[in-house]
């Protein structure tokens, strides 16, 4: 019944959704209503950074849940959740990023991040990268090339320009009408793309010649993922607007950008209330979000463990079938040959009790993004059954 019932009233976005029917959760584990249990390396797009229901995400939002819910999130009222996570986050941030505007998602921050570059400057040009997904609303989508999947919906945002990412010619679509370049700091839907540190030093430099902002996207790449608390540390680079989102949650919705004082204060006046919202900023998310960030930061080795686990998991994947391995952490692509063999290996690992998935730009390789509390006998197991599927 339930599976009848979520066919016929869910909205649907596939032709043939996976149909996993949940019951419960538990560290890396997703359990269906059959009690069989699947190994997660997918972590919901990178969501469950600390696994599902870690004990400490899920007593401060019981904790929370039972103190107060919704107020008036943005404006008036003062939410110890809220200033508790934004004065942690702003700790760990450098300097210059000490202000956060709570969204309720990834694509909600880009597109607050977009009003304030065009507030800030006075200039309409946005730049962004091929192969870049910030988001699915019409100025995230606008960001987004090839065209494929946001065709059908034109017109969207003008004044848009796409430069090639670690192409150091694109440099010139920075212009003094660019009131931002927006880029993933990793790109994670062509597929996990590093940047060269001496490109996106490159960017930075252009975009302080004209004037323009620097929007990273860790909505994906953030909370530990490569191997640092943010990525962009390990780049030598410092954004003007940082998007935080997935991961920072701990399994709630909440996303941010985080921007310095000044540089924020542009959406309080010409005109006041220059960007609200409903929702951004929920008590029990940002409860969610500040015992993941605490964790996180008080637990040094969940960080510190990833080099080595994406190490382990790149000595384990060898297969004839494995073109390529690319990797950013506990991030990573394993490229086989076609999206045939990926929606093969897909079913097979399912059957196993393994779940991985594809990336949006790149359909010839597997997701790999487990919670970062995985551990080293896990892993074994996973690639054992990653390669036995490619062996089928």
């Amino acid at each position: 019944m339930q599976r009848a019932n979520f066919l016929k009233h869910i909205a649907q976005t596939s032709p043939a959704p996976m149909g996993l029917e949940i019951a419960g959760g538990e560290g890396v584990y997703l359990i269906d209503t059959a009690g069989k249990r699947y190994l997660d390396l997918i972590a919901g797009i990178g969501v469950s950074a600390l696994g599902h229901n870690h004990p400490a995400v899920v007593e401060a939002v019981q904790r929370q849940a039972g103190t107060y819910m919704h107020t008036l999130v943005y404006g008036e009222f003062v939410l110890g959740p809220q200033v508790e996570l934004a004065t942690l986050l702003c700790a760990h941030l450098p300097a210059s990023l000490d202000n956060v505007y709570f969204t309720n998602s990834g694509t909600e921050a880009t597109e607050g991040a977009m009003k304030l570059a065009k507030r800030v400057t006075g200039r309409a040009g946005i730049v962004s990268a091929t192969y870049a997904y910030h988001g699915s609303t019409q100025g995230a989508a606008s960001l987004m090339w090839p065209k494929d999947f946001t065709r059908a919906f034109h017109p969207l945002l003008p004044g848009v320009d796409h430069l090639e990412f670690n192409d150091d010619a694109g440099l010139k679509l920075i212009t003094p009408q660019t009131a931002a370049v927006v880029l993933e700091t990793v790109q994670a839907e062509w597929g996990i793309r590093r940047p060269r540190k001496e490109w996106l030093q490159a960017v930075r430099r252009r975009c302080d010649e004209v004037g323009a902002l620097l929007i990273l996207d860790e909505i994906q790449a953030g909370m530990g993922r490569t191997g640092t608390l943010f990525a962009f540390e390990q780049y030598g680079v410092v954004p003007d607007i940082l998007l935080l989102a997935k991961g920072f949650g701990g399994g709630m919705p909440l996303g941010a950008f985080v921007a310095g004082r000044e540089i924020m204060r542009a959406l309080t006046e010409n005109p006041v209330l220059g960007h609200i919202t409903t929702f951004g900023g929920h008590p029990v998310s940002c409860a969610a979000g500040l015992a993941t960030l605490q964790t996180l930061t008080r637990d040094a080795e969940l960080i510190a463990s990833v080099g080595e686990k994406e190490a382990l998991f790149r000595r384990l994947l060898v297969h004839p079938k494995i073109r390529d391995i690319r990797s950013a952490g506990l991030w990573m692509a394993v490229e086989l040959g076609d999206f045939d063999e990926i929606r093969r290996v897909i079913a097979r690992c399912l059957e196993r009790g393994l779940i991985t998935d594809w990336f949006l730009f790149n359909e010839r390789s597997l997701r790999i993004a487990p919670p970062l509390t995985i551990t080293h006998e896990e892993i074994e197991w996973a690639c054992g059954v990653l390669l036995e599927a490619m062996g089928d």
